[in-house]
């Protein structure tokens, strides 16, 4: 017979992290995630100095694995840039279109953080310059005429996208995504 070892306090609080704030926002307070956590108020500040610390933690965590995500739903589409971009669209909008989707994490974070010097921040911004790397290579591989700022535009419309999921779960946003990221591929190919 074998046990599980439980989760030490510091990765308790992470995943409490993880889970209140993509549901309650990075509002939530500090005595609901220790009460997820199960752990003492001390541990938290032991591990991350305070909530600013765990939540900038649990933020680069996040954005490893959803890092891994747009690789890993790029890579099953397969070589061609076109349908590698489209396919991270077209994803993304699965997750969007469902009625319990609370909304992206980076998104609402940077909205609800006021203070510009909070280490969350510098997280979102690194997670956002990835992803535009992504972008920017595959269309660099497609031979788009602007891959930067295709890559800029496509950014824009993920944010979008996933706002909208969020606020206006009965609109045509998914639809009009598709279209749109098709318009900001095609725009820059040349005949």
């Amino acid at each position: 017979m074998t046990t599980s070892a439980k989760p030490g306090p510091r990765e308790r609080l992470l995943l409490a992290a993880q889970e209140l704030t993509y549901t309650q926002g990075v509002g939530v307070g500090v005595d609901a995630l220790l009460k997820a956590a199960g752990v003492a108020r001390r541990s938290l500040y032991e591990h991350f100095g305070g909530k600013d610390g765990l939540i900038a933690e649990m933020l680069r965590r996040s954005t490893a694995e959803d890092e891994e995500r747009y690789r890993a739903t790029m890579a099953a589409a397969g070589e061609d840039p076109r349908v590698r971009l489209l396919a991270v669209v077209d994803r993304l909008g699965h997750i969007a279109s469902d009625p319990d989707f609370p909304g992206c994490r980076y998104l609402a974070t940077d909205l609800a953080l006021s203070d510009p010097d909070h280490p969350a921040h510098e997280v979102t911004r690194a997670y956002r310059r990835t992803l535009h790397g992504l972008f920017a290579d595959e269309f660099v591989a497609l031979g788009h005429a602007r891959p930067g700022f295709a890559a800029d535009q496509l950014l824009i419309l993920v944010d979008g996208l996933l706002a909208a999921g969020a606020t206006r779960p009965d609109s045509q946003s998914v639809a009009a995504s598709r279209e749109l990221a098709e318009f900001i591929i095609d725009s820059g190919l040349g005949d």
